[in-house]
């Protein structure tokens, strides 16, 4: 029989715990015993126009379901991950970008990230992107992606992340299916040395009239690569908020606006979207992440998902920059250029928090202990896996 291991917490991290194990445990009793009040008093992780009075309203009958959160609240999740954050951490790192090379990295702030959503908000909104309209996001893994993802926040917009592994069906399956306005995209992406061609990708899949709904194409120039160009709706990102304002007044949106579409995997039949509404999601980001995670205030955080899938719009984008977190955007993978990649971005950054997948944990582990070799992993306090 294998014998049972047990890894006790060590003391040092036990004490400074946002809960003990019968904290937790209080915690979720009230949870089941009087989720109203429970899920009223958690609201307050989230900063609100109009704080909600009716906190759920469901309904489970076999002719009818209904599920609705918050649902005379007001608020606005780009004013919650930005401006929420600017009096008091202006000035603090929202992402550390790593590049796929380990010669590209760049520090962005809260207050570089408010400047930039902004604008792009504002170039939407003179695209006549207006709220409820879908925007379509096709991105590598660079802060641009976040960007775009609260810019169309910021105005009511509902984003729909494509994975950018996609192939130009894919993606126009996507876009006719939401009825998209607007793609946002860049000239190519990189990975592991590689160009991906996403503009390439975007422009076969709208060729000869695929994808009515689209009117206008953002290109964000990361590579300089070479692309094909369409005056009728090409525009570099560049160019498009040049002449914009910095600043954008968040649209005030009911907790029960959608916030996103988001497709399945589809290896169940046809990919489905998935409409996440705004309160009860941004809730539920904000508060998984600063449990699960234990998140502090001064913790670097590093989730290796692509913002393509939920893991990357939760623990990506709306759950840690809800809580001001400070985190590593990662555009590589963990075994370029070779495999101590994921130690060496450890150890640059300090990180005190990784979550990543068993996958990428299991390749490393075919290479002994060579991925950790000479690298110093101490700030490192939590390993998540999903």
């Amino acid at each position: 029989m294998t014998a049972s291991k047990t890894y006790p917490v060590p003391e040092n991290i036990l004490q400074s715990t946002h809960l003990t194990a019968a904290q937790y445990d209080d915690m979720y009793k009230k949870s089941i015993d009087d989720p109203e009040s429970f899920w009223a008093e958690h609201a307050a992780l989230l900063e609100w126009y109009e704080a909600p009075t009716k906190i759920k309203n469901t309904a489970f009958g076999k002719n009818d379901v209904s599920i609705k959160w918050f649902e005379d609240g007001s608020l606005n999740a780009s004013y919650n991950c930005i401006d929420r954050h600017l009096e008091k951490n202006a000035t603090k790192v929202a992402f550390h970008w790593e590049g796929d090379s380990p010669e590209d990295s760049l520090d962005v702030t809260y207050q570089q990230v408010h400047y930039e959503v902004c604008k792009l908000a504002n170039a939407l909104k003179g695209m006549g992107v207006e709220k409820g309209d879908r925007v379509a996001i096709y991105m590598p893994m660079v802060p641009e992606a976040a960007y775009a993802m609260l810019a169309c926040a910021r105005i009511g917009a509902v984003h729909s992340v494509i994975f950018g592994g996609f192939s130009p069906n894919a993606i126009a399956d996507r876009i006719n299916d939401s009825a998209a306005k607007v793609v946002i995209t860049a000239d190519e992406g990189r990975r592991a040395g590689r160009s991906i061609p996403l503009k390439a990708n975007v422009d076969k899949a709208l060729a000869n009239g695929a994808c009515p709904s689209i009117t206008n194409v953002i290109v964000h120039k990361l590579t300089g690569g070479d692309v094909e160009w369409n005056s009728a709706h090409d525009v570099w990102w560049h160019e498009a908020i040049d002449s914009c304002s910095a600043q954008c007044e968040p649209e005030v949106m009911n907790a029960e606006d959608p916030l996103f579409i988001l497709y399945t995997s589809g290896s169940t039949g046809t990919p489905k979207g998935v409409v996440h509404t705004t309160g009860g999601y941004l809730l539920y980001s904000a508060m998984t992440f600063k449990y699960a995670f234990d998140y502090k205030e001064d913790d670097i955080y590093w989730c290796t998902a692509d913002v393509g899938w939920i893991t990357g719009h939760s623990y990506m984008v709306y759950g840690p920059m809800i809580n001001a977190a400070s985190q590593v955007f990662f555009e590589g993978v963990p075994t370029y250029p070779d495999v101590k990649r994921i130690a060496q971005v450890v150890e640059k950054y300090k990180v005190n928090s990784l979550y990543t997948a068993p996958t990428a944990i299991r390749a490393l582990m075919a290479h002994g202990d060579t991925p950790a070799e000479g690298c110093d992993l101490s700030s490192l306090r939590l390993l998540g896996t999903v």
